[in-house]
């Protein structure tokens, strides 16, 4: 009688261990958004995430333990993991530019800016608006031509836009810009090259002037280095020529001051910043690991930053126009039309 008892009661208690096993595998498959209760989903969720964190840390660790004893051992260690990223994803394009395309070199040679590149002249750059300012407009025409060195702003007036490119070309203007205003903000830019072309439309985005920058700097007037990056399609490649052909190709490094277009998914993020270089005293304590001679004494050490000057603001490119301003006969090298954004991993720029 003993024996049985002792059969059911262990009988028993593995019954229970199941059950409390398919309780919590129930628990489990109950997504936390389906909780009702809001205290509870959130703990769940908590809970969930910290786990996860948890699991992470450990897979690091015995990452890093097996590459460290990869190269104990004298083995090569194991490759490193990349990230699945919409830029390393991206689709395949023909047009990307390659290191030996000779094609692509000789008609860099022979295109609209490689006077203004080669340093056979210099660049002087034409400011104006649209007809209708806006109330920013005028703030950010003064960060731009602070920015460009060589710019010059005129008031629109009453001109067409075709007066002012004949006129930029009598008096040598090498590019126009035209910031376009709605009632409040900026909304787009025009970029054309003189005297042959080409026109780029900018839709601009995300302006932020100097005065709202926290902690900025002021720039000098030194002309400034440019920094153009992943600009790697035929059509980027075009579009990064046509911004460098609006600045000296001489920097003057005494300035210390970076202008940077940065391409990321056909998006142009312009920043502007200056180097900072700042000497600063650190006191030897008596933990450090140093001699006895030179404990007490305070080392100098400099170290650079940067500092953002302004303006910032995003650009996205709608057209490309063989030629000078043209809205009746002009012919268009590109044109973003809607049916292009059909994948996320497909870029032009």
């Amino acid at each position: 009688m003993a024996k049985e008892k002792k059969r059911k009661a262990a009988e028993e208690a593995v019954e229970g261990d199941d059950y409390i096993e398919r309780e919590e595998k129930k628990q489990k498959l109950i997504l936390a958004s389906q909780i009702k209760n809001k205290e509870k989903r959130s703990a769940v969720y908590a809970k969930l995430k910290h786990e996860k964190r948890v699991e992470k840390r450990k897979k690091i660790k015995a990452r890093d333990a097996a590459s460290k004893q990869a190269l104990e051992l004298g083995e090569e260690p194991p490759e490193k993991m990349v990230p699945r990223t919409i830029e390393n994803t991206r689709e395949l394009d023909e047009t990307v530019c390659r290191p030996d395309d000779e094609e692509l070199f000789a008609g860099n040679d022979a295109d609209e800016f490689s006077a203004v590149l080669k340093q056979q002249t210099a660049p002087k750059v034409l400011i104006t608006t649209c007809r209708f300012n806006s109330s920013r407009g005028p703030a950010f025409i003064n960060e731009l031509l602070s920015v460009i060195p060589n710019a010059h702003y005129y008031k629109r007036g009453t001109y067409e836009l075709k007066k002012i490119v004949e006129y930029a070309k009598n008096k040598e203007f090498t590019s126009i810009i035209v910031v376009h205003t709605n009632r409040r903000d900026p909304d787009a830019l025009l970029l054309i090259g003189l005297p042959d072309g080409p026109t780029a439309h900018f839709r601009l985005s995300n302006l932020v002037l100097r005065k709202d920058i926290k902690n900025h700097g002021n720039p000098t007037s030194h002309e400034p280095e440019l920094v153009l990056n992943n600009f790697t399609t035929r059509l980027g490649h075009r579009v990064g020529r046509m911004i460098q052909s609006l600045f000296p190709q001489v920097p003057n490094f005494r300035g210390r001051r970076v202008v940077t277009f940065h391409n990321q998914r056909d998006f142009i993020f312009f920043r502007h910043h200056r180097y900072v270089f700042e000497v600063k005293e650190k006191k030897e304590g008596p933990n450090d690991k140093k001699s006895k001679a030179s404990k007490g004494k305070t080392e100098k050490k400099v170290i650079a930053r940067l500092q953002e000057c302004g303006p910032r603001f995003t650009l996205k490119l709608v057209s490309l126009q063989h030629g000078t301003f043209d809205t009746k006969g002009g012919e268009f090298e590109w044109v973003h039309k809607a049916d292009m954004d059909t994948s996320r991993r497909r870029f032009f720029i």
